[in-house]
């Protein structure tokens, strides 16, 4: 029986829920470069952005029984696990130290925000990301795709911890309702 060329996301998770091979394939081959430009995003090195990708996969095979579509699409919940891990991948004691023993190419700044250059429109929110207002983008950016906690940003904005939440929570609802 040759494999289901597409799939209703109810019928995905249905399947990854029973460990279906076919479903996980086509999970992997339809998500993970998106899942990977947010990952390279957050771990600017392509190679070990790969290696966040396959440790999110794992993540995703052994936790699917975790999602809950009530709380939100399937690919959020892969975004979330895959920004978490990136997160938690840069802030890794190994991954620091290994950062400090690069040698820094010519030409190159290290300076520069990630979200200067974003790849953004490979998963489409650039365009989005647009009609939000000024204060709300920028917090959207320092937090999802630059990995800054609510508490760092407070701390660079000077601005309460409670207004970071506040906005960051309501720049979601609106693109959540741009989006659908």
């Amino acid at each position: 029986m040759e494999p289901k060329i597409k799939y209703s996301e109810q019928e995905l998770v249905a399947l990854l829920n029973e460990q279906n091979n076919d479903a996980f394939n086509y999970l992997y081959d339809h998500y993970s470069g998106a899942l990977f430009t947010i990952i390279n995003q957050i771990v600017p090195d392509k190679d070990t952005a790969s290696d966040v990708l396959q440790e999110v996969f794992i993540n995703i095979w052994r936790k699917i029984g975790t999602y809950d579509k009530a709380k939100g699409r399937l690919f959020t919940w892969m975004l979330n696990i895959s920004r978490n891990a990136a997160i938690d991948k840069i802030r890794s004691k190994g991954y620091r130290d290994n950062q400090r023993n690069q040698p820094i190419a010519e030409g190159e700044n290290s300076g520069m925000s990630m979200s200067s250059n974003p790849i953004v429109n490979d998963v489409g929110l650039k365009k989005v990301l647009t009609t939000l207002s000024e204060e709300y983008r920028k917090l959207i950016d320092l937090s999802y795709f630059q990995g800054f906690t609510h508490e760092e940003i407070a701390k660079m904005l000077g601005i309460p911890l409670g207004t970071v939440k506040t906005r960051i929570r309501t720049a979601i609802i609106q693109l959540r309702t741009m989006i659908r």
